[in-house]
């Protein structure tokens, strides 16, 4: 933590080219005194920080000093936004440029700064695609990749589950989420989202796509994300939890079901068991996820899901008998 904010201190003096340490620490969110104390570490690292008191005072660097990070060009700085998972800038066309990126900011980090990246490379790595994902990149990759690069078109030819559709889109941008890579677009000025693996064929065209002004892929990957898991979440039924069913309830239909639960959950009986609604894809899921729970579920309703694990649990104890 402390050799980002060092970095982030850095970078932020030599933007504002003279700063006050309060300044400093309300942008970093650290104490006035954590700030000097940086300070004082950078000054020990080599950094040409000047400090001066009174009216108009403040920290600055030695006038002409500056970091060689501005030295980045547009696609270093671009793979150092997906650098984490290499495999990723890879896939985008970026893993020769993430490896200049990256060599650059080593290089002109202070000696403690620069050990601390290189111990840091060393001992973590970051490996975000599922052991049994798809291995190679999709064949459209590229080319959308180049779209929402570019913020041009993109005409694409898309596999749905009963037929394949011609689409002219509006690119805004690309998640790899477990190892599968999405295409996040517009069509006809409404977003959706494009498994890229999905993408038969594809073409940038030479028009500018369109782009609201306010889009925030993150928020709104987040949001729709949120709103998928909720539309899965069709089938109700009724069930008793012991206290520790209740606490990893998580472990065995997932986060966003488990809270649900849990907040309309009875308060606990004398034998400490709790009533509550269960939300789950379908009966056969929840027979499934349940079975999990071992001793710690009854099924009130309904009664189909109470009878089928119930079955399960006599097959269960008769191959094991």
């Amino acid at each position: 933590m402390r050799a980002s904010r060092l970095m982030a201190m850095m970078l932020l003096i030599q933007q504002r080219r003279m700063v006050t340490a309060a300044e400093v620490a309300d942008e970093l969110e650290v104490s006035v005194r954590t700030v000097y104390r940086d300070i004082a570490a950078l000054q020990a690292s080599g950094v040409p920080l000047w400090t001066e008191s009174g009216p108009g005072g403040g920290i600055r660097l030695v006038e002409g000093w500056r970091t060689t990070l501005d030295g980045l060009t547009g696609d270093e700085a671009a793979a150092l936004f997906v650098g984490g998972v290499p495999s990723a800038a890879a896939d985008l066309g970026l893993g020769t440029v993430l490896v200049a990126a990256q060599t650059k900011v080593i290089a002109m980090l202070p000696p403690e700064l620069r050990g601390r990246a290189a111990r840091l490379r060393e001992r973590f790595h970051v490996d975000a695609p599922g052991w049994f994902g798809e291995v190679a990149p999709p064949e459209a990759l590229a080319t959308v990749s180049d779209a929402v690069w570019s913020g041009r078109r993109l005409d694409v030819s898309y596999q749905r589950s009963d037929r394949t559709v011609s689409r002219l889109l509006d690119p805004l941008g690309l998640v790899l989420k477990g190892g599968t890579w999405y295409l996040v677009a517009a069509h006809r000025q409404q977003v959706r989202t494009y498994r890229v693996s999905r993408i038969d064929a594809a073409a940038v065209g030479p028009d500018a796509a369109w782009r609201p002004d306010d889009f925030d892929l993150a928020a709104w990957w987040a949001a729709s994300s949120a709103q998928f898991d909720r539309s899965l979440l069709r089938y109700r039924c009724r069930v008793r939890l012991s206290a520790p069913a209740l606490r990893r309830l998580h472990t065995a239909v997932g986060a966003l079901a488990a809270t649900q639960a849990r907040d309309t959950a009875s308060e606990p009986g004398a034998d400490g068991w709790s009533e509550t609604d269960l939300w789950t894809e379908s009966e056969e899921v929840a027979a499934t996820q349940l079975f999990a729970l071992m001793t710690g579920v009854e099924v009130l309703e309904p009664v189909s899901l109470r009878a089928a694990l119930r079955s399960v649990a006599l097959e269960v104890a008769a191959r094991n008998a």
